[in-house]
């Protein structure tokens, strides 16, 4: 199935006293920030729309998935930089190196997972920027392509 899917299912079921978003992201509107486009969960965090803003202070597991697609890839080297900013500061970034194999064809998909366990505090603002936000596969993985940030424990 729908990893995407079956995962929010399990997150909407499951008995919690903790904060939890899990948000659909698409590529930005007028900014470099990654776009909330769907309401997955929003518990005891605030939902923007280019943003979460932590209600609870504690230590929370930020987690990124995003999937891209190089149209054209033919062996020219694509730096894909993820950024995961806490108060507009880069907290956690991921640099992967794309389409610079020789067994790339024309057509490549890849897929970045990003982790991140912090502490934050309340009105602490969770965004995500790309390098490149032209490559997130948004046509035939959009369901795939999200943000989530799980509150792990109230103690540092």
């Amino acid at each position: 199935g729908n990893t995407s899917e079956d995962s929010l299912r399990i997150l909407q079921n499951i008995p919690t006293k903790t904060a939890a978003a899990y948000m659909r992201v698409s590529n930005p509107v007028n900014s470099s920030k990654l776009s909330l486009t769907e309401k997955g969960i929003c518990e005891d965090i605030q939902c923007k729309s280019e943003e979460l803003v932590i209600q609870k202070q504690g230590l929370y597991l930020i987690y990124c998935h995003l999937n891209f697609y190089f149209p054209n890839c033919s062996n020219n080297p694509i730096d894909l930089k993820i950024e995961i900013l806490v108060n507009d500061k880069v907290n956690r970034q991921t640099l992967s190196t794309c389409c610079a194999s020789e067994t790339c064809q024309e057509k490549t998909f890849t897929t970045l997972f990003q982790l991140h366990l912090t502490y934050l505090n309340v009105k602490d603002r969770i965004s995500v920027t790309l390098n490149h936000p032209k490559f997130l596969n948004e046509i035939s993985l959009p369901n795939e392509n999200v943000l989530g940030v799980l509150r792990y424990s109230d103690e540092m």
